[in-house]
């Protein structure tokens, strides 16, 4: 203990400098908009670098299961992919256009309306009250803020920050997170699912209507007002219940996508969002 106390003393004007220098560089960051932005960005691409380094001891023990999803996957797209030679003639057009996700064709070919990037993820948040997911792609590779995000296996989330090498997803298990939704079985798409942070992999289905026929196990997809492209998959109703003091019911859908094993998503790019946003704002209110 003698030894510890002379050696606090015999360093105590460099322990001191270290202290008072740390306390300026938090002023600094706190009371200026430019260093903390500067800031910002450092911390964003460090953290990023160190989430990089830890996520590749997780994922070595997540391959199999990565190696399982990919393969499922490539399955879904060969079975699709024979479905279009077969299908694909006049009498099949509207089938044909919804699987290749383009619009119509003119004299220069088919159009595609969205681009699809994939991503690794190398830090994700399940147990807060806010997640958020980092992804090892950014602005040097394309990625945009705002740009929606999925899974092999259902929607993920929203991309809300962008480095140049690394972006911060906002997870569907987030409280700001609301995403407008349908029935696949009924075509009912008035409803919303949002995060009630009690179950990590269980959303909450809002604004259904007790006069809407929904059953446990119905696939909850995105509807045609969502920025996401429409049907994508969120999950299935895994319980409904009568909200005696409302006219809706009170339902709960398991998530498809797994947030607790999410290793590779694909960040989403819609062409034509700018050309509909100019349009819609132009609008007389």
């Amino acid at each position: 203990m003698k030894n510890i106390f002379l050696f606090i003393r015999r360093f105590f004007n460099f322990f001191l400098f270290l202290f008072l220098q740390v306390l300026c560089i938090s002023f600094l960051r706190k009371y200026n908009r430019s260093y903390e932005a500067a800031y910002s960005n450092v911390a964003h691409s460090f953290t990023g670098v160190i989430d990089e380094k830890y996520n590749n001891v997780q994922y070595y023990f997540d391959l199999k299961k990565t190696n399982n999803a990919l393969a499922a996957e490539n399955a879904k797209l060969k079975t699709a992919l024979n479905q279009l030679l077969h299908n694909g003639d006049s009498l099949n057009s509207n089938k044909l256009y919804t699987m290749i996700d383009s619009l119509n064709k003119d004299s220069l070919g088919s159009v595609r309306k969205y681009e699809y990037y994939e991503a690794k993820v190398v830090n994700n948040s399940v147990s807060n009250e806010n997640n958020y997911i980092t992804i090892e792609k950014g602005a040097n590779q394309g990625i945009k803020k705002d740009l929606t995000v999925t899974s092999p296996t259902g929607i993920v989330g929203r991309v809300v920050s962008v480095s140049p090498n690394y972006s911060i997803v906002m997870s569907l298990l987030n409280h700001n997170s609301h995403v407008t939704v349908k029935l696949k079985r009924t075509g009912f798409n008035e409803g919303f699912v949002e995060w009630d942070g009690k179950e990590a992999n269980v959303l909450v289905l809002n604004n259904v209507p007790k006069s809407v026929d929904v059953k446990k196990g119905d696939s909850v997809v995105t509807s045609n007002i969502s920025d996401f492209p429409e049907n994508l998959m969120i999950g299935r109703v895994q319980e409904i219940k009568a909200n005696p003091s409302t006219k809706y019911y009170n339902i709960k859908i398991a998530t498809s996508a797994n947030f607790y094993s999410l290793q590779y998503v694909y960040v989403i790019k819609n062409n034509f969002v700018n050309e509909q946003k100019t349009l819609e704002s132009a609008q007389p209110k």
